[in-house]
């Protein structure tokens, strides 16, 4: 009954704490940097109605001042042998793959109780999430000093679960989510006059997500093998080392890598399980957007029919869009797009083992 009570009030004081943007636009006395970053959430929120046909709502039409730094605090946590992450079920929202504290030292309790039974926990800050419009989401102020279109690709995102929802699926509605904002940024980014960020930067994440895939396919390899648990606890340790040796080896001559430094570095069961929750099925969603004619609205109306379908039948037609994304994308990155040496994922993973 605590987390639910922690959830009600953490909640409601971010509620009391609104105010309406308009207004604050509107005072001269509102900060400069405040005023000029709510003017780009009007004009993402217009965007987000107007051409991807979210529904806005009142949501993000208020800001609200933090006392700390984030929202809230997400703990993720897998088995020592299993890349899929533990589950947690709720009266409103369903189940989930992530538990929300909006008190980091609860947080730290309960993912050391997870420790101690084995699992592997990842405790991550959260300057964003959505009530699913059970309530207007104000802006925050944990995110609305970010750059315009890191700001639009969260806004689309959170406001893309109002559109589509399916309870019990945290991978299907993470990767839908993070399919439209991306689908959607370039468009945005063109008609704000904001330049395409660097094809370098892009390729280095490219590099980045193929080796933690390939981390991916070893490890469940191990975990489905009939080794003994401390033979699969040392091939685990080794491939994580190996993991960790080849973004050192990739990332060579990058400017910029403190955040998949940090990623990395820290990488577990509960981190790939993660990734995976928010990325795995992105491509697919990608192409079911472009089988409804690139159209916002035949793409939900695939979506949500998608959505209605059993889990199984539904992963297997997202797994068969997704190898169709893959063939069709087969190719259209090359290394050369990339500071340091090339070195392919799954030759240096192979060394882990």
């Amino acid at each position: 009954m605590y987390f639910y009570s922690q959830a009600a009030s953490g909640q409601l004081k971010i509620l009391a704490g609104r105010e309406p943007i308009d207004r604050l636009v509107a005072d001269e006395h509102t900060d400069a940097k405040l005023r000029r970053q709510l003017h780009w959430v009007q004009a993402i929120r217009a965007y987000a109605g107007a051409e991807l046909h979210l529904p806005v709502g009142r949501a993000y039409s208020e800001f609200t001042q933090l006392e700390g730094e984030y929202a809230l605090w997400n703990l993720i946590a897998a088995p020592e042998f299993s890349l899929s992450p533990k589950r947690w079920c709720y009266p409103i929202a369903g189940c989930a793959s992530y538990r929300g504290y909006f008190d980091k030292a609860d947080a730290e309790v309960h993912a050391g109780r997870l420790r101690a039974e084995g699992y592997d926990v990842y405790l991550g800050p959260v300057p964003a999430y959505s009530t699913l419009g059970w309530f207007d989401d104000p802006v925050l102020s944990s995110f609305v000093n970010w750059q315009p279109d890191r700001l639009a690709s969260l806004l689309f995102h959170e406001l893309a679960h109002r559109r589509v929802y399916i309870s019990g699926d945290t991978q299907f509605n993470e990767s839908f989510a993070t399919a439209v904002s991306r689908i959607a940024l370039p468009d945005w980014r063109r008609r704000q006059g904001i330049p395409a960020p660097k094809v370098e930067s892009v390729a280095q994440a490219q590099r980045v997500n193929s080796l933690m895939v390939s981390a991916r396919k070893q490890l469940q390899q191990i975990y489905g093998s009939p080794l003994s648990d401390a033979e699969k606890r040392e091939k685990k340790a080794r491939t994580l080392q190996q993991l960790r040796h080849c973004y050192r080896e990739v990332s060579k001559g990058w400017e910029q890598d403190e955040q998949f430094t940090k990623l990395v570095e820290k990488t577990n069961n509960a981190t790939l399980a993660l990734v995976s929750e928010y990325q795995s099925q992105v491509p697919a969603f990608a192409q079911l957007y472009r089988d409804s004619g690139s159209d916002w609205e035949a793409f939900y109306t695939a979506v949500e029919q998608l959505g209605a379908l059993p889990k199984d039948r539904r992963k297997a037609r997202l797994d068969a869009l997704g190898k169709r994304a893959q063939s069709a994308g087969a190719g259209q990155t090359s290394s050369k797009n990339v500071t340091g040496p090339s070195l392919q994922s799954d030759t240096c993973m192979s060394a882990a083992n």
